[in-house]
């Protein structure tokens, strides 16, 4: 029954981002809360899943290569860049190699970027080899060698539900809360340094300041 569940909600996802993706291209869309009251209060207080515990504060799911990733890849990061794309999105794809240039850039001072390729999975929930080896190959041509997690269950359930288009990205800190408003559409390098710069900050505001 849950798996069935999953494969609806998923398959509703991928429909959306498509649709989104084909408009976003010639007139990208403002920017965005992924969760209005998630983005408010998640980073202030533990409560309810997905809304004040944190957005993405308990998952797992699994990268291209197969290895299990769970909110534990966000420790020791001050602020994580939370990219969702898709293989068939030209604007995703267009500003991935400046998006792997970044994570590399800022990598010294607290940060990095994860993707969630959303159209890995077949339209029963599983896993779709060739759509894996497309991403991989994608990942690898545009050097985005940061971490790639495909749909999980879990990050269905705290985060993909909410994303009607892409690219879609957040931000959140080591403990997997979101920092600030979400962003729909791509941007350039330097749009994405003076909003990094600025996550950064207020990460480093809240927990006193390290380097």
């Amino acid at each position: 029954m849950k798996r069935k569940l999953f494969a609806a909600l998923l398959a509703v996802l991928m429909t959306l981002s498509l649709a989104a993706c084909a408009k976003e291209a010639a007139d990208p869309p403002p920017p965005a809360e992924p969760s209005s009251q998630a983005g408010e209060e998640s980073a202030s207080q533990s409560g309810e899943p997905g809304e004040t515990a944190g957005i993405l504060s308990s998952f797992a799911a699994a990268d291209l290569e197969g290895n299990q990733v769970t909110q534990a890849v966000f420790e020791g990061h001050k602020v994580t860049m939370v990219n969702v794309w898709a293989t068939f999105c030209g604007p995703c794809l267009g500003e991935m190699p400046e998006l792997g240039e970044l994570h590399n850039e800022y990598a010294d001072q607290g940060f990095q970027i994860l993707g969630i390729v959303t159209d890995t999975l077949a339209q029963d929930g599983s896993v779709s080899q060739t759509q894996v080896d497309l991403a991989k190959e994608i990942a690898q041509e545009t050097g985005a060698g940061y971490t790639h997690l495909l749909p999980s269950e879990d990050l269905v359930a705290c985060l993909l539900w909410q994303i009607d288009s892409v690219p879609t990205t957040i931000f959140v800190d080591e403990t997997g809360a979101l920092i600030g408003k979400g962003y729909l559409g791509a941007r350039s390098k330097d749009a994405w340094k003076e909003i990094i710069e600025e996550k950064l900050a207020e990460a480093g505001g809240e927990e006193g300041s390290q380097g």
